[in-house]
Parts: structure tokens; C-alpha cells; sequence
């Protein structure tokens, strides 16, 4: 996994500080799910440095990425292409994009993949410009598709034959809550304990329910769920049984879900003195730890890996 950036005060930025723009940020802008948008507290590369290194810190990173791996997952690989930079001092509202280049980044990346035999998946979430799917796709890089988000013309959940068979795809990634968190609606709770939400907290949990609503009656539809009032963990099962039946490349089961965690490991845009992120342990849907050497046991996780093992196409 290449994440998008590094710390700050991290050994990177203190060996090559010439490599980055000085008394910026990166993030994102506001969206439906980050209102406020994201402040992620990491120096960008200053794309003019990068190119008087013919991109030699990028090939590195990723050399190094895929020296005992297949695969390489970029986290907001649109940063391949723009990035949101916030000014020091300033709200994430503030930043505005800088665009790199795109054709030599993403040429780099390609190269080093394909010397190591290895694929390449992007997520391509967030704020895109349209070509920008095309492009990667075009260039056999697989997306990320997440049934949260992914939605037809209409607004409903998008049926599984028309997701993207050139993605992986995934009922949640580590930006959201765990999906039993995600039907409680954690997500809306944590947001307007924090202050992150603009809109009335009511309206957001109307749309909530009406987005929870219209999930189950898809999954009803394609036979992923029985009776007229699933349980949570039905709902969960039934998520993943809907997601095998997409076309896409690869698909995902996540940790959280296999075990029926609540709690978020990340909130987006917050900072260490909000929420603890990446500090959170594994816990079940009781709030019980989870530990490493129990999970071969564990009957959640065998079922819903019996599941999808039954399951996927």
C-alpha cells in the first residue's frame, strides 16, 4: 500500500526537504462525506523538483513497494495528477489544486509494475476529474470501486453488472466506518460530535436512512439477503454476497467487517487532538479487543469468508 504522502517530520522530508513545497499541505476539498474537506497534514512534492530528479524519489518509493509483492495499491492515486494544497495557516476550503505531471508519474509507476510483474490498483475516489478513470483504465491500472459510493443516474445503489470490471472492488475501505458502523450511522454521529458536518444532522440521517433503505431493497432484489427484516449482520453478509457478483477483477473483505467491528480506524480531516486515528484497536460488534492469534477461530470471520470463498464469480 503507497500512501499519498509522509509525516511531516518524517525522515523523508528531513533527507530531501528540497524535494517539497515548503508551507503547504495537501487534502482535499469539500465533499458529502468531508463537508469541511481534509486537511492531512503531509508536505507535497514540489512537481518542479521531481522533475529536475528525472522522478527518481517516486521510482525509488515504488521499487521498494514492490520488491517482495504483486501488487501495489495507491492510495488517492489522483495525486498522480492534481493535488489539493492548503496554505499553512489556512482552513481546507482555502487550498486549491496543483497540477503534476501525469504522464511522467504515472509513466514511472507503470515501468517499475511491470519490471516486478505486478499489478496496479488505484483509488480513484473523491473529487475525479472524468478523464482521469479513462486514462488509468486505458493504461491496465484497476480502480476502486466501493458500494457506498458507487450509484446509477438515479441515485440508487449501482447494480452489480454494471460495475467496472477493470477494478477492484470493496463494500468499504479505511476511510469509513465498519459497514455494521456505517448501518448505525456512526458515521453521521462522529461527524457532528466533531464538528465536521455543515448540513442539519437531520437531514443528513434522512439521507442515511433512505441510502440504508435502498441498499436492502438491492440486495432483496438480487437474493443477498432473506426476510423482510435482515438482521445488521445479515445486512453485512448480504453486502458481501452482493459484491461478489460484481465483474470486477478483484474484490475485497475487510478485517473490520469480518469481525463485526463498529468503530472507525480513520476520520478523514481530523487530527490526533479529535479522534484517535490508526489507534483504535480491533474490536467485535460487542466492543470486545479482537486479537491477531483468535481470528483463525472466529466465527464471524470463517462465515463470512466461507461466504465469499462460495461466492465470488
Amino acid at each position: 500500500d503507497l500512501a499519498v504522502g509522509v509525516h511531516g517530520f518524517g525522515s523523508e522530508k528531513w533527507s530531501r526537504p528540497e524535494l517539497f513545497a515548503t508551507g503547504m499541505s495537501v487534502g482535499a476539498p469539500p465533499d458529502v462525506y468531508s463537508q469541511q474537506g481534509q486537511n492531512w497534514s503531509q508536505p507535497p512534492w514540489s512537481p518542479r523538483s521531481l522533475a529536475e530528479t528525472g522522478y527518481t524519489p517516486l521510482r525509488d518509493m515504488v521499487r521498494a513497494a514492490l520488491a517482495n509483492a504483486g501488487a501495489v495499491r495507491i492510495d488517492h492515486i489522483l495525486g498522480m495528477f492534481r493535488l489539493w494544497w492548503i496554505p499553512e495557516g489556512c482552513a481546507a476550503t482555502e487550498g486549491t489544486y496543483v497540477y503534476y505531471d501525469h504522464e511522467a508519474m504515472m509513466g514511472v509507476i507503470l515501468l517499475e509494475a511491470q519490471r516486478a510483474g505486478a499489478v496496479v490498483i488505484g483509488e480513484d475516489l473523491g473529487v475525479v476529474e472524468p478523464w482521469v478513470r479513462d486514462y488509468l483504465r486505458d493504461r491496465g491500472v484497476l480502480g476502486t470501486s466501493v458500494v457506498w459510493f458507487e450509484k446509477d443516474g438515479g441515485g440508487w445503489p449501482l447494480r452489480p453488472e454494471h460495475y467496472r470490471d477493470r477494478a477492484l472492488a470493496a463494500v468499504n475501505i479505511h476511510d469509513l466506518p465498519p459497514t455494521l458502523g456505517y448501518i448505525r450511522g456512526i458515521q453521521t454521529t462522529l461527524r457532528s460530535e466533531l464538528g465536521l458536518l455543515t448540513d442539519d444532522i437531520e437531514i443528513v440521517r434522512a439521507s442515511d436512512r433512505l441510502e440504508l433503505e435502498q441498499i436492502v431493497e438491492r440486495l432483496h432484489e438480487y437474493g443477498c439477503i432473506d426476510g423482510s427484516e435482515p438482521s445488521e449482520r445479515e445486512i453485512v453478509e448480504g453486502l458481501y454476497r452482493y459484491v461478489a457478483k460484481v465483474p470486477s477483477k478483484l474484490v475485497v473483505a475487510s478485517l473490520v467487517d469480518a469481525v463485526g467491528d463498529v468503530r472507525p480506524q480513520n476520520m478523514p480531516g481530523t487530527g490526533a487532538d479529535q479522534y484517535p486515528n490508526w489507534r483504535v484497536p480491533l474490536c467485535d460488534s460487542d466492543g470486545e479487543e479482537v486479537f491477531i492469534d483468535d481470528l483463525p477461530s472466529n466465527e464471524r470471520l470463517t462465515s463470512l469468508f466461507a461466504l465469499l470463498t462460495g461466492s465470488v464469480n
